[in-house]
């Protein structure tokens, strides 16, 4: 479980925890944005997070469309994946690191 220590601006102290698993859903929603991308694995497989000092460092497992040019595809996954962690949890974002594990031909199932 990861930590936030957060400063209220009336002075108040707080503290907010956010599970693995709301960071986990974070990134497969980010990869999920991302045309011609899908996360690999079921619930929470093929995403694996670490909380270090300098920030979450996530690795992503991810399958891609046929036609798409991966380097590309890849950056707007490590786009999408910093912008949403560090808009929606306050966590800075060291590093995302995108595998991709399989590709997609058309009529497959992405899921």
């Amino acid at each position: 479980m990861a930590h936030v220590v957060k400063q209220s601006p009336n002075g108040q102290k707080g503290k907010i925890t956010y599970n693995t698993d709301i960071v986990n859903g974070i990134v497969k929603l980010a990869v999920n944005q991302v045309e011609g991308a899908y996360c690999a694995g079921g619930k929470g497989k093929g995403i694996k997070l670490t909380f270090d000092k300098e920030g979450i460092v996530a690795e992503i497992d991810v399958r891609v469309q046929f036609g798409y040019v991966v380097p590309a595809l890849a950056f707007r996954i490590q786009q999408a994946v910093k912008d949403n962690i560090e808009t929606m949890t306050n966590y800075k974002v060291a590093k995302v690191g995108v595998h991709v594990c399989d590709v997609l031909f058309d009529g497959e199932a992405a899921v």
